[in-house]
């Protein structure tokens, strides 16, 4: 498995909410959780599981009436460690806005 080729922020958003899942998210409440249309969301999420970076399942139970059965996702090992490669990599790139000790900090606001 070679590592992600394109990475939106949306991929970013969705590796974000899986890398702190304390249990297996069904797609839905990842979109809920990234604030991502669904139609955004599912797509990413089926390019990691076909990738290697997730484990993806259909719930057992039936579902609630009305609702359509879910598959929840959870990071592989490898997806793990490349989320947390790049999660760590972006937040490095960013520089940061805080001056330091003795220097000055304009906004450009007058």
């Amino acid at each position: 498995m070679e590592g992600l080729k394109r990475v939106t922020q949306p991929t970013l958003d969705v590796l974000t909410v899986l890398l702190s899942a304390e249990e297996d998210l069904h797609g839905f409440g990842v979109a809920k959780q990234t604030g991502r249309a669904p139609g955004t969301v599912y797509p990413i999420l089926r390019k990691l599981e076909d990738g290697g970076y997730l484990e993806g399942r259909w719930e057992q139970e039936a579902p609630a009436e009305g609702r359509p059965r879910r598959r929840y996702y959870r990071l592989t090992v490898a997806g793990r460690a490349e989320a947390t490669e790049l999660l760590h990599a972006r937040a490095s790139a960013v520089p940061h806005l805080r001056p330091q000790l003795g220097e000055s900090f304009a906004w450009g606001i007058e």
